[in-house]
């Protein structure tokens, strides 16, 4: 089993939050498509004797390419990649691009999932982040998605500077309405180099408070968990059979190549990065070179990537596994590790895998950092 991601670095305006890859400008687009096509062509021997099972645009935003463009990109991973019968696609969009005629196009297209960008329902929190569209326009496309596809994702986001506690519910209760399968949620963040660094550290905005995020998270778990949603990872709730296969397979450390600028790769033992630059991008698949840097992981990286993606699941970390795929002294190390967070109730051994409780869920990435092994080799 394995994934295609394709990255799509445009975006009609920056969200002051992001620091993802992406130009708001268009001028490069046609040039970008063809540089991926033939990026998927030259790349094809790297899954020779695996089944593809998702594509997934990401972004920037995809919902700016036109159905021709995605589909153009989905018929050449086609030719050159065995793709299984039923493969999820999903195509990530923003709520301003997915008008009811655009949605009536992409239903009619290979794209079988949509992961739509909502982030909040209320205006204040929309223009606090320099989204492109308006509250209206987010209830309007789900309105429409809603009849047009059955698979849907939607992103809301918590610990906006602002937005009380009663906000955030209203927010969820607004989503439950619309009978989302899935819905991804993360913490406002303030990233480096962001306009949102920059209006904090000038007091133009006040900083995210990490209390407020802790308690929003929580009442966010517990009104999906009521609602009948599996909180499956950390940021993901899904009623079952709407698991996202592609984020699945992440976690469970499954192979996938990404297409594009600032894309990443994995194979089991070596992890790769495509050039973080359109222009540099686009020049060197041109010439038939991959702008590709590779770095080959030890046995102590894939150890301390298993532990930080398995403590943020439902799935959590097999102690078997530890011993088989890194040896031992691994299982050891992880065993006597865990002991204080078991002890502190944030970890607990369920039939040999080490999970996270309810207490430990908003700072598992910390407590997995705690549980990394330096480096021996």
């Amino acid at each position: 089993m394995a994934g295609i991601y394709i990255h799509i670095p445009f975006c009609k305006q920056a969200c002051h939050y992001c620091d993802f890859h992406f130009s708001t400008s268009l001028k490069k687009k046609d040039e970008l498509v063809n540089a991926l096509v033939k990026e998927i062509q030259i790349r094809k021997d790297e899954f020779k004797n695996v089944e593809v099972q998702t594509i997934y645009f990401g972004g920037g935003t995809p919902s700016l390419l036109t159905n021709d463009e995605l589909q153009l990109l989905i018929e050449t991973v086609y030719e050159n990649y065995k793709v299984t019968a039923n493969p999820e696609i999903t195509l990530e969009a923003n709520p301003d691009d997915l008008s009811k005629i655009r949605i009536l196009e992409l239903s009619k297209s290979s794209v079988n999932r949509l992961s739509i960008g909502i982030q909040s329902f209320f205006e204040s929190d929309l223009k606090l982040m320099n989204r492109a569209h308006n509250a209206e326009e987010a209830k309007e496309c789900l309105s429409v998605a809603t009849r047009h596809f059955d698979n849907i994702s939607i992103d809301l986001i918590y610990g906006i500077p602002g937005a009380s506690n009663e906000q955030w519910l209203l927010n969820i209760e607004t989503a439950l309405s619309y009978n989302i399968p899935h819905i991804s949620s993360y913490a406002l963040t303030v990233e480096p180099k962001t306009a949102l660094a920059s209006f904090v550290k000038k007091g133009i905005i006040d900083d995210v408070d990490d209390e407020q995020a802790h308690e929003q998270f929580h009442l966010l778990k517990d009104k999906l968990e009521a609602s009948g949603f599996v909180h499956y990872e950390l940021s993901n709730f899904s009623k079952e059979g709407y698991f996202s296969r592609n984020n699945t397979a992440y976690w469970q450390g499954k192979p996938y190549i990404g297409i594009g600028p600032s894309a990443h790769s994995f194979n089991g033992k070596q992890r790769g990065w495509n050039v973080r630059n359109n222009t540099k991008y686009i020049k060197a698949i041109q010439q038939n070179k991959l702008p590709i840097e590779v770095e080959t992981l030890t046995t102590t990286d894939r150890y301390n990537e298993y532990i930080m993606t398995g403590l943020r699941t439902i799935w959590g970390v097999s102690i078997d596994k530890v011993e088989e795929d890194f040896g031992k002294i691994y299982k050891d190390y992880l065993k006597e590790q865990s002991e204080t967070f078991i002890n502190q109730q944030l970890l607990y051994i369920d039939d040999k895998h080490i999970r996270v409780t309810k207490k430990g869920q908003f700072l598992s990435d910390g407590i997995a950092s705690e549980l990394f092994k330096i480096n021996l080799e």
